[in-house]
């Protein structure tokens, strides 16, 4: 750029990054929307290992550490550093969910799915924070912590609805699957849905509170136990029937029910295994992690019901027999010259 004299001026910082921007899905996109996934994964597996290392009230107030200071004093010892690193990485969830915004911003007219969805984990990030800090006003009680945790399972499900949708395209859906399957694949998540609420009052009924002096939600904890396996087995049997249906019907979901699969079948053990050896910490930060992997995984089963139209093809009922769904494109071709 010349000004009137000839000289040459260099395009304005804020000019330059809007430049530098993506204008398209691109690689730094994709990476943007893994990282988002992985550090909201991640963030249960950190905040697990408070709570098993009873370091809940490390920094016993919020959102400062301790009266008067916002870093851990040496008098909070090991807790105190635990949780001050765990609250910590809440800057680096923002950071990817900041870079995921800015690299989706400029073509948001174009892709307002992504735009809408990059949005809304930004937002909900700080939510998450302001939840953590009441689970310490509040002496961790085991709801609010069960609040938490349920927030951390929400922002994993949206992080996996970002990473589908940067790989597919906008427009019209049409389903990829007869209607049975699809009602099968819903009662499934409905199942999973009860099986991590379950879990979540498990824990609240556990050994594991955060912290010597927190409180338990008085719940039998060996009573819960049984409560929480049969969801879990329901959901087992649902995905078995969901796979045999996508060897038949749905090849499209093979890959997908197969992951969920995996993940059931990890989960079922670890849960076994801890169960029969006292709750060790290494095993239920596992199983915690893993019940959001299950929850990221059915989310992906359930996004893969639906496949894009391509341009120029009607919806059809996936269920209506080929020869039908021959008549009916043909009777709208007509109808739609």
């Amino acid at each position: 750029m010349t000004d009137a004299g000839g000289t040459t001026q260099r395009p304005r910082l804020g000019a330059r990054l809007w430049a530098w921007l993506p204008d398209r899905i691109d690689r730094r996109v994709v990476a943007a929307a893994w990282a988002t996934l992985v550090v909201q994964i991640g963030i249960v597996g950190t905040g697990g290992l408070v709570r098993l290392t009873a370091s809940g009230l490390g920094c016993p107030t919020w959102p400062q550490c301790t009266d008067g200071s916002f870093v851990p004093t040496p008098e909070l010892a090991a807790h105190g550093a635990i949780e001050f690193a765990n609250r910590m990485l809440t800057f680096v969830l923002v950071a990817v969910a900041i870079l995921m915004f800015l690299f989706v911003v400029r073509f948001r007219s174009e892709r307002r799915d992504l735009f809408w969805l990059a949005l809304s984990i930004g937002l909900y990030v700080p939510l998450q924070a302001i939840i953590g800090g009441i689970t310490v006003l509040t002496n961790l009680n085991p709801y609010v912590v069960g609040l938490h945790f349920f927030a951390s399972v929400v922002l994993v499900a949206l992080a996996t609805v970002l990473v589908y949708r940067v790989y597919t395209a906008p427009g019209a859906r049409t389903s990829a699957v007869p209607r049975w399957y699809a009602a099968v694949t819903h009662l499934t998540s409905a199942a999973v849905l009860v099986t991590v609420l379950v879990g979540i009052l498990v824990t609240g009924a556990g050994p594991h509170a955060g912290d010597a002096g927190a409180a338990r939600n008085g719940l039998d904890p060996e009573l819960m136990q049984h409560l929480h396996a049969w969801p879990g087995y329901v959901t087992f049997g649902l995905t078995v029937v969901l796979l045999v249906g996508a060897l038949r019907v749905a090849p499209a979901l093979r890959l997908w029910v197969g992951l969920l699969l995996a993940v059931e079948l990890v989960q079922i053990a670890v849960g076994l295994l801890q169960a029969r050896t006292g709750l060790p910490i290494v095993l239920v930060n596992i199983h915690m992690v893993l019940a959001v992997c299950l929850v990221a995984a059915m989310t992906a089963v359930v996004l893969h019901l639906k496949a894009p139209v391509p341009a120029g093809r009607a919806v059809l009922d996936p269920d209506i027999p080929d020869l039908d769904r021959a008549s009916v494109a043909s009777g709208r071709r007509t109808a739609n010259p």
